[in-house]
């Protein structure tokens, strides 16, 4: 049996797409910060490995990666999951600490994780890379500062990130969500729910359940067929247009 690693997998995208690929088949190993959360959703699912990790530290994620127990080490998908954004001030206005958790944990915590993984699936000559992007990392928005900045990252990585893999039959899709209600908000908003709740008030939005199965719905593809990159919003979001200042 298989295997899919999934990164943040405490909640939302990562718990959703957990409970698809588990139904799908995989074997799971999923890691975040809040082990409380993940072991229950191991013993939910089964044949999951749980990983107190986070991927902002280097070290620990190449040892995690390095000591997986041999049934878990046939990693076909990595789903690179982990991310944030904090706060939606002007960039003069934000807290550099913010900047720096968003580059550490959006940027470099999605390298160190994927850098572990890719002897693996090169190896075998087969594996699926999915990282999770963001509208933000394509079109900006007033306080989306660095969060955009590193989403947009994410996007042009994986770009080229599929020119190095070539020959590898190993396939790399970033996915694109727009607004979608998961614990984002809350997160970005440092726990103001009022303030979250207020994002998604009176509209339609995406759920992680719809990113879950998109997902799944990609790993499913033949195997000669790569989606590089894929966009998603709810039929309710567009876009703003351009901000003119009036004088």
């Amino acid at each position: 049996m298989k295997t899919a690693f999934i990164t943040g997998a405490s909640s939302g995208f990562g718990e959703a797409t957990a409970r698809a690929l588990r139904s799908d088949g995989y074997n799971l190993i999923i890691c975040g910060r809040r082990i409380d959360r993940l072991n229950l959703l191991s013993n939910q699912l089964g044949n999951t490995l749980a990983l107190n990790l986070d991927v902002r530290d280097k070290n620990a994620v190449f040892e995690a990666i390095k000591n997986l127990p041999k049934e878990f080490r046939n990693i076909e998908i990595l789903v690179n999951n982990a991310g944030l954004a904090l706060g939606q001030n002007k960039t003069q206005d934000a807290d550099l600490d913010d900047f720096e958790t968003m580059i550490d944990t959006n940027i470099k915590g999605l390298l160190y994780v994927t850098k572990a993984i890719l002897p693996i699936m090169i190896e075998q000559k087969s594996g699926y890379i999915f990282n999770i992007g963001s509208v933000a990392g394509v079109w900006p928005y007033a306080g989306a500062n660095v969060y955009g900045g590193t989403k947009a990252f994410v996007e042009q990585f994986g770009y080229n990130l599929r020119n190095d893999l070539q020959g590898t039959n190993i396939r790399v899709t970033t996915i694109a969500p727009g607004l979608c209600k998961t614990e984002f908000s809350e997160v970005r908003f440092k726990g103001d729910k009022a303030k979250a709740d207020a994002v998604y008030a009176n509209t339609k939005y995406l759920t992680a359940n719809d990113i879950a199965r998109i997902i799944s719905d990609c790993a499913k593809l033949p195997s000669h067929i790569n989606i590089n990159y894929l966009e998603v919003m709810p039929i309710t979001q567009s876009w703003a247009g351009f901000a003119i200042e009036k004088i």
